[in-house]
Order: C-alpha cells, then sequence, then structure tokens
C-alpha cells in the first residue's frame, strides 16, 4: 500500500453502540450503513479505502472487493485507536496521509474527504487536520452535544470545548441567545493526519482537558500538537446516533433514489 498516489481513507466501525446496537449494519435503503460510507469514500481521491471494525458480522456486510476490511480489537477506548491498528503495519510513510471518516456518516460528501486530505497536507507546521462549519442556530452553541471550536488567524485550533466558546460577556450571563451567530462554529468530526501524528496520538496517555470534556482532540493541544482547521466547503449532514437520524437518512436517500430515476 504506497502513499504515493492519494491518500488513504479508515472508517472505524464499531458494532456495539449504546442507542442503536449494531449501527453500522442498520439497512438504510437496502444497504447497511457502512456500505453508504465506504461508497462515499470510494468516491473520493482516496486511493485505498479500509474499513476498521471489532465485529465480524460488520466484515461480511462490506460487499465492496476493493476495500479491505481488517477486523480489530474489541479493547479500543476510541475510534482513532481502532483506526490506528489498521494501517500500523502498512506500508506508508510518515508524511502519508490517513483520513479518519466516522462509520456512521452515511450522508459524508466526498468532496469533504478530499478536503480535509488537502489541508493537512498543506499544513508544514502540523500533522492532523480537521474541518468546521458556522453555526446558524444560536441555540445551538449551548448545546453540550454540539462541539465548539475556536481558532486563530492563521487556521490553528486553539481549543475545542462543549462549552459556549468564545463566551459573549453580559448577554451569556442572562441566558440571551445571540441573533448574530457569526463568531461560533461547530466542530465536524473528520480528522485527517500524517502517519507521524497518528502513531504518536496513540502513543499518549488520555490528557485531563480530554476527560474533563470527554474530547479526544484535547490530547493533541494539551500535549502541545498543533490541529489545522478550515471551514468545510459543503455542507455535512449530521451523522446517525438516534432512531430520529435514521428515519431522516432513510428519507435523504430515497428523495436521491427519487431524483435519479427522474433524471434518468
Amino acid at each position: 500500500m504506497s502513499s504515493s498516489s492519494g491518500f488513504t481513507v479508515v472508517i472505524p466501525a464499531r458494532y456495539g453502540s449504546t442507542r442503536l446496537p449494531g449501527k453500522p449494519l442498520l439497512d438504510l435503503s437496502g444497504k447497511p450503513m457502512i456500505q453508504h460510507v465506504v461508497e462515499r469514500a470510494l468516491a473520493s481521491r482516496a486511493s485505498d479505502v479500509i474499513v476498521a471494525t471489532d465485529d465480524r458480522r460488520i466484515v461480511d456486510a462490506v460487499k465492496t472487493k476493493s476495500v479491505k476490511v481488517v477486523l480489530t480489537s474489541k479493547e479500543h477506548q476510541s475510534g482513532t485507536d481502532r483506526v490506528w491498528e489498521a494501517v500500523e503495519d502498512a506500508d506508508l510513510q510518515d508524511e502519508s496521509v490517513i483520513v479518519n471518516v466516522q462509520g456512521d456518516e452515511p450522508l459524508i460528501p466526498s468532496a469533504v474527504i478530499n478536503q480535509a486530505a488537502e489541508l493537512v497536507s498543506s499544513a508544514k507546521d502540523c500533522g492532523v487536520a480537521t474541518l468546521c462549519e458556522a453555526i446558524r442556530d444560536g441555540r445551538d452553541i449551548f448545546n453540550s452535544n454540539i462541539v465548539k471550536v475556536v481558532a486563530d488567524r492563521n487556521g490553528r485550533a486553539l481549543y475545542f470545548s462543549r462549552a459556549p466558546i468564545p463566551w459573549q460577556r453580559g448577554a451569556f450571563d442572562s441566558n440571551e441567545i445571540p441573533n448574530d451567530t457569526d463568531s461560533w462554529f461547530r466542530h465536524l468530526g473528520i480528522y485527517a493526519f500524517k502517519y507521524w501524528a497518528l502513531q504518536q496520538f496513540v502513543s499518549l496517555p488520555q490528557s485531563r482537558l480530554e476527560t474533563r470534556e470527554s474530547l479526544e482532540q484535547l490530547r493533541l493541544l494539551e500535549n502541545g500538537m498543533s490541529i489545522a482547521i478550515a471551514e468545510s466547503n459543503y455542507t455535512i449532514p449530521a451523522g446517525v446516533d438516534t432512531q430520529e437520524d435514521v428515519e431522516r437518512v432513510r428519507k435523504v436517500l430515497s428523495n436521491e433514489c427519487s431524483n435519479q430515476v427522474k433524471s434518468s
């Protein structure tokens, strides 16, 4: 597996889920969710696509022969650890790029995967890149399930938090929801690593801030590793965490199929 032509996408897909057991295998318009994610990854400029899972049922569900499926340990604490196991022994160089595409993102645009890979490749001063998007609804600033991020003028992340950052003094003290939300950004859960940075990340113990906020990217910042960040060029629909999400995605995919039939 050479790094000379493009980048590698790794899709971590864990069978267990508190809300949706067997989530990667949920039927979405006639295909398991993991297959939708695989197809989005294959439509990117990736030279290799790997599914990293902890369950034989997910291995069997991936029907695309050009995709490598790796059965990984069930003991991993995070998807990033699973990604590392999948590429640890691959024929990759220190500057090779690995993009972590979550296994519950069946609607992720392929262009977003390319953007993350290009961002880390062009970031000479750091080995990790991710994306964000502007928050449109002021209520989302106070939603702890939506991770906020602040960055410096050079496009390097300063901090990620479930709390409202930046804090608007005065307005937020009185629980006022801002009408103008152009100062707040939502972090999108796609990561692009250079091989050396991924190796360094998984070798580090969980950090104090990471544990406090339950955000593994804080391990990087707390250990002095820079993260390049940019606004996504495309809207990334929310992933699948609840049954309501399942129904929403099914509707979107059904509409896509109907539009394809009409255009043909």
